[in-house]
């Protein structure tokens, strides 16, 4: 991404919120700001749902293109727009390529487990599961990269670095592991609270900087993410084992979500370490 995108984004917020700010109470324009930054952190994925919307409306099976493939087709070419258009920049690229490989690695063992299927053929289907659905976690580490961007977000104080690759490592193993050995994520819970429990994000909203606890943005992000997942079902294009059409998922797949969040966070902070500092004009809490 070129200097002048972001710079482009900061002068239209900028006109938006002195706009806002002049015709509605203070509290109120900030929180409008705050959706509406969020929304459009959240753009991409928002469009990759409405594809599954939509063509579960339409598609029919005499098509001479498989529903799966087409899905395939219109999330490359999201990303070849959200890159050409600089909505997304080539540092933020890398993250999503790295969501797109664990994800997927994470789908094709799940799915050949009986955790979850993909109902229908496709050319691009791959030991059960369709190549898209690797955009789906891709749209995650979007979300969070551009998030980081817009509200210009810092998060401090931080634990050790090191700390935070060895949950992150755990807890993705674990999703692998308990098929096999005891499921340990009650002490992962455990963990991302210890490790976390000081640590605030900080964030702008034109010119005021607001704070939140990291776990209760992890909290909140994963009920979204479980909306989000009941339009997959929703929409046919998985389901659990077990699990019928028009069910609704699970509420205990929140915390898997949870965890999965720090897996998320983390892979986004081996690209994006500059914000792991704390505030310009924030000392680092002892």
């Amino acid at each position: 991404m070129t200097a002048q995108h972001p710079n482009r984004t900061k002068r239209l917020e900028r006109h938006l919120g002195d706009w806002m700010r002049a015709r509605l109470p203070l509290a109120l324009a900030e929180f409008v700001m705050f959706v509406l930054k969020q929304g459009w952190a959240a753009f991409p994925g928002a469009l990759l749902l409405a594809g599954l919307i939509i063509s579960d409306r339409i598609w029919q099976p005499n098509w001479p293109i498989a529903r799966f493939d087409a899905l395939l087709i219109y999330a490359l070419a999201l990303q070849a727009l959200f890159l050409a258009t600089g909505m997304e920049s080539w540092r933020e690229a890398r993250v999503i390529a790295l969501f797109h490989l664990t994800g997927t690695l994470m789908e094709i063992f799940k799915v050949n487990a009986g955790s979850w299927a993909y109902p229908g053929d496709a050319i691009s289907k791959v030991w059960g599961v369709p190549l898209f659905s690797g955009f789906m976690y891709a749209a995650v580490g979007s979300y969070m990269a551009r998030v980081i961007r817009l509200f210009d977000m810092r998060f401090a104080p931080y634990p050790p670095y090191w700390t935070t690759v060895v949950l992150a490592v755990a807890i993705y193993t674990n999703f692998f592991a308990h098929h096999y050995l005891p499921d340990i994520r009650i002490a992962l819970f455990a963990a991302t609270v210890l490790l976390f429990a000081r640590t605030r994000i900080w964030f702008h909203i034109g010119a005021q900087r607001y704070w939140m606890p990291l776990p209760l943005a992890a909290f909140l992000t994963s009920f979204f993410l479980w909306l989000a997942e009941n339009i997959g079902t929703a929409t046919r294009t998985w389901l659990y084992a077990g699990q019928n059409a028009g069910e609704m998922v699970r509420l205990a797949k929140m915390g898997s979500w949870y965890l999965l969040l720090y897996v998320s966070f983390v892979t986004v902070t081996l690209v994006l370490r500059d914000a792991l500092r704390p505030p310009e004009d924030h000392p680092p809490q002892t």
